[in-house]
């Protein structure tokens, strides 16, 4: 006989947890047997005392459990998925995948919405007019098969203890634990049915993880859970000092992928997404090395065969595929407001965080989980880090519907921009490769 009051002092107290105690914390809460107070009171122990290796493993495992783990194995070809920790303007997930998918590798992707002032792939797919995130488990598998690609958000039936446990977490302080962020997502990930995964883990002022260290070692302990899980994994670590590419916002944001995979996207958007779609690539064995592995997605852009892919899915899942060519299509904000600079000199720095905010308070992101979104509004920067801006000249428009709290988020705007005399060092995308 187990209690759960007694697995809590052992941990509080600095114990490691077995398998078998591990599986009766999280069974128990995700049936209704032990209640919120008590989770509540195990997550902040685990948040001081942190997991083992072995427990975080164990954790993954069980929550995964608690649902369907999805079999692809019907499905020919190797199976590879990509998760961002999240950041602001970060959408190569829209590039990246259908990229992959037209090289042969069949991506089952499983997204999340954004929340705070980072974005999230669903609610970007949902500004494409009819696109259906909301396949069941069979559609999934079906749209998988024949198109190669399928991006939807989290079943009721893929790990529902992490559902239940992100959102307890959410509210008590308890989110930034190692171990409970590694097993949250890689939770949802190995039920996906997938053989390996990138993970792009973001690091600095946008990003959930400030520092590099912070950012190495959820990257590590992520990487260490797919290898428990025979999985092959790669994961890199790349810059949210500023926001990712020039728009901020959902139908913005689709704009820029369209205009990418037409090989008309901004440098580090390109970059980055061609270097995550050919570990992708490399790791379902559709190409031998990198240098081959980035080649062949360069190719895939110029050839317009990513561009069609995109197009290919959208239409499979109920979206309007007219978007790719008229861009008027997608929704749009009513007003624009153009910010000038009022100095000269080159761009410093450019805090993620605050345009994400900003973008946030238009209404493109969400302040409770329950906020509505507005797919039109959101933020186009024409000035980013190492830019040279004259007086007067345009740092970036703000597309907005209401007036309301305009003023709020050309505030922060205005507060994100910093600028020196001479140009800044030039930045670095990618940090390193685990």
């Amino acid at each position: 006989f187990m209690r759960t009051v007694d697995l809590i002092r052992k941990k509080r107290d600095g114990g490691t947890l077995t398998g078998d105690e591990i599986a009766h914390l999280v069974r128990g809460y995700t049936r209704g047997e032990i209640p919120d107070y008590q989770i509540s009171s195990f997550l902040m122990a685990v948040l001081w005392r942190g997991l083992s290796d072995d427990e975080v493993l164990r954790f993954t495992e069980e929550m995964m459990r608690t649902g369907e783990v999805v079999d692809l194995s019907w499905i020919p070809g190797p199976k590879v998925d990509k998760h961002s920790t999240g950041g602001v303007g970060d959408k190569t997930s829209l590039v990246l995948a259908p990229l992959a998918a037209a090289a042969g590798v069949r991506v089952p992707m499983v997204s999340g919405r954004g929340l705070g002032h980072t974005g999230g792939t669903l609610d970007k797919l949902e500004s494409i007019p009819g696109f259906n995130v909301n396949l069941s488990l069979s559609q999934y598998k079906n749209v998988l098969r024949d198109v190669g690609l399928v991006m939807i958000g989290q079943t009721k039936e893929i790990a529902p203890a992490d559902k239940k446990l992100y959102a307890l977490r959410d509210v008590t302080g308890t989110v930034e634990s190692y171990g409970l962020i590694s097993a949250s997502i890689m939770s949802k990930k190995m039920a996906e049915g997938i053989d390996a995964l990138v993970l792009d883990v973001k690091t600095g002022d946008g990003a959930f993880m400030k520092t590099l260290e912070d950012s190495r070692r959820l990257a590590e302990t992520m990487v260490r859970i797919g290898h428990g899980m025979g999985k092959k994994m790669r994961a890199l670590i790349t810059d949210m000092n500023q926001p990712l590419g020039r728009m901020v916002g959902n139908a913005l944001e689709v704009i820029e992928c369209l205009e990418t995979l037409r090989g008309r996207g901004p440098e580090d958007l390109t970059t980055l997404s061609v270097e995550l779609a050919a570990q992708m690539v490399v790791l379902g064995g559709f190409a031998s090395h990198m240098e081959h592995a980035r080649a062949l997605m360069r190719d895939l852009i110029e050839s317009g065969a990513g561009l069609e892919k995109f197009r290919e899915v959208i239409a499979e899942q109920g979206g309007d595929p007219a978007v790719v060519d008229d861009y008027s299509c997608l929704p749009a904000a009513a007003h624009k407001y153009e910010l000038a600079a009022d100095t000269s000199g080159f761009v410093r720095s450019l805090a993620a965080e605050s345009v994400g905010l900003a973008s946030m308070i238009l209404g493109a992101g969400r302040e409770q989980v329950d906020s509505k979104i507005d797919p039109g509004v959101g933020i186009e920067l024409h000035k980013k880090v190492g830019d040279r801006v004259e007086r007067g000249e345009r740092l970036c428009t703000v597309h907005y519907n209401g007036a309301e709290r305009l003023s709020e988020a050309v505030f922060l705007l205005v507060s994100a921009y910093r600028f020196s005399e001479e140009p800044p060092p030039v930045r670095t995308l990618i940090y390193e490769v685990i």
